[in-house]
């Protein structure tokens, strides 16, 4: 529970006493590799911290294909927040890449914190706009940036992504083949 603690810290001034009232109501939950832990159509009351693991989000289209469309690294919140706060049915499926320990924080836990910590309603409105940005620049990169320029980037979104993801996951995450992928990857430059 350290990375959370150090985390909410950094975010917002909270009391011992608040963070442990907190952090009493969830628990810690690691998951195999390859894990489904959210599935569409269900309903999600969960949020997950990553403590140490690899998430990815991912959809699958009508005809059955699955796209990735982000990765959740360690110290980073996860969940179909969209559905988690409309209470509908997911869309998305959220799979462990690698194993995967995370802190659940259950809907109850998260509507305590919004209610009784001093700066709880600040927490979610930063986490809120960290997911924003990140949507925001992730539909530039797929409709402004070639694959090139989203491929020499990926690294800074995610380091160390390409040691810890298959690479056909990476090229559904940059919208390109795997074929493309390997291209990209002989003609590049850097060390990955």
């Amino acid at each position: 529970m350290e990375q959370i603690r150090q985390l909410m810290k950094q975010m917002i001034n909270i009391s011992e006493t608040e963070l442990s009232e907190f952090l009493d109501q969830t628990f810690i939950k690691t998951f195999k590799r390859q894990e489904i832990i959210s599935r569409p159509g269900a309903f999600p009351n969960e949020i997950f911290f990553i403590n140490k693991g690899l998430i990815r989000v991912l959809i699958t289209d009508n005809t059955g294909a699955e796209h990735t469309i982000h990765f959740a690294l360690e110290n980073q919140f996860i969940a179909d927040y969209a559905n988690f706060i409309q209470k509908q049915p997911s869309f998305y499926t959220l799979q462990t890449v690698e194993e995967t320990q995370t802190v659940v924080l259950p809907r109850s836990a998260i509507e305590w914190g919004y209610k009784n910590l001093t700066e709880g309603q600040k927490m979610g409105r930063l986490i809120a706009e960290f997911y924003f940005i990140y949507q925001d620049e992730r539909i530039k990169n797929m409709y402004a940036r070639t694959p090139r320029q989203r491929y020499d980037s990926i690294t800074d979104v995610f380091p160390n992504i390409h040691n810890r993801v298959p690479q056909h996951q990476i090229a559904s995450y940059l919208g390109i083949t795997a074929v493309h992928l390997s291209r990209l990857k002989k003609t590049d430059v850097r060390k990955i």
